[in-house]
């Protein structure tokens, strides 16, 4: 019998990869507010490229996950901006915008 461990570390790889980007987006807004979310933008999209480029299937999912995490992010930024006005969150007394 052959096992085929990719979609384990697939699923893997994807939780941890959401797992580091949770704490990731909290901390940009606080300190950058969602006006970083062009960069978040550009690296979602180079990973998408990438993705599409890699040979090897195993890291084109694990870019394609990656570039899909980073898109989300944007999403997550603006949410993020409205629970800390709602108080959820902690707002930066050093940032003006």
């Amino acid at each position: 019998m052959i096992f085929n461990y990719s979609g384990l570390i697939l699923g893997v790889v994807s939780f941890l990869i959401i797992g580091i980007f949770h704490p990731v987006v909290i901390k940009c807004e606080y300190y950058f507010g969602e006006k970083i979310w062009p960069v978040f933008l550009f690296l979602g999209i180079i990973c998408g490229i990438f993705s599409l480029m890699a040979e090897n299937f195993l890291l084109s999912e694990v870019l394609g996950v990656l570039a899909c995490v980073l898109l989300w992010c944007i999403r997550e930024l603006k949410e993020q901006k409205r629970r800390v006005e709602r108080g959820w969150f902690p707002k930066n007394p050093n940032r003006t915008a």
